[in-house]
């Protein structure tokens, strides 16, 4: 089993799900740079060091002890057709035994959103969650007023469930948080319950 979690890869119709490696720096951190002010609004607050090898390399080892350990899979999204990086998600906060649970958070660069990629890749996660890890229920949290990110958690099936306050601090200020979940099994909002 743990073999399997290391080679962790997802297709989908247009892109490949991998885990992040070393040479994978430049390419981040340039997405990262020119989607700054796009993503920082809906982000933790940037380390100073956030995009530089050094932090990368943390980052990538990270990834490899998460992904070993089974507590989480940290996927960057890689267009098929050239190879090019368009964002990064991640199922977090695994949580086996009777939970059999998990938590995803995403981001695009400015120039890749809108144009479905990430809707594609939660749909591909959440399937790889479901049915290769064999979880039952995974999260996702996003800012209220983050309408984008809303309808597209409702697009791939996510229901809401409720209101956190102040679940994280996003741009050096803690911040209310809507919150979603999809299940394996969901019936909710339906009537044929036996």
């Amino acid at each position: 089993m743990l073999l399997a979690r290391r080679k962790v890869k997802i297709e989908t119709e247009r892109m490949t799900l991998r885990p992040p490696v070393h040479n994978d720096h430049r390419a981040w951190a340039d997405l990262r740079r020119t989607s700054e002010s796009y993503l920082t609004r809906w982000e933790p607050t940037w380390a100073a060091d956030h995009l530089t090898r050094r932090s990368f390399t943390n980052r990538v080892y990270w990834a490899q002890r998460s992904i070993a350990s089974g507590s989480a899979v940290p996927l960057f999204l890689t267009r098929r057709e050239d190879e090019r990086l368009l964002g990064a998600i991640t199922l977090d906060n695994i949580r086996r035994g009777p939970a059999q649970a998990g938590t995803i958070g995403y981001w695009t660069g400015e120039a890749f959103a809108r144009q479905g990629f990430m809707r594609e890749a939660i749909n591909a996660l959440v399937h790889h969650a479901f049915h290769r890890m064999d979880l039952s229920r995974i999260e996702a949290a996003c800012l209220p007023e983050n309408t984008p990110s809303r309808a597209l958690l409702e697009t791939c099936g996510f229901k809401y469930e409720g209101v956190a306050q102040s679940y994280l601090q996003i741009d050096g200020r803690w911040r209310t948080h809507v919150l979603y979940a999809a299940l394996r099994l969901d019936r909710r909002g339906r009537t044929d319950v036996g």
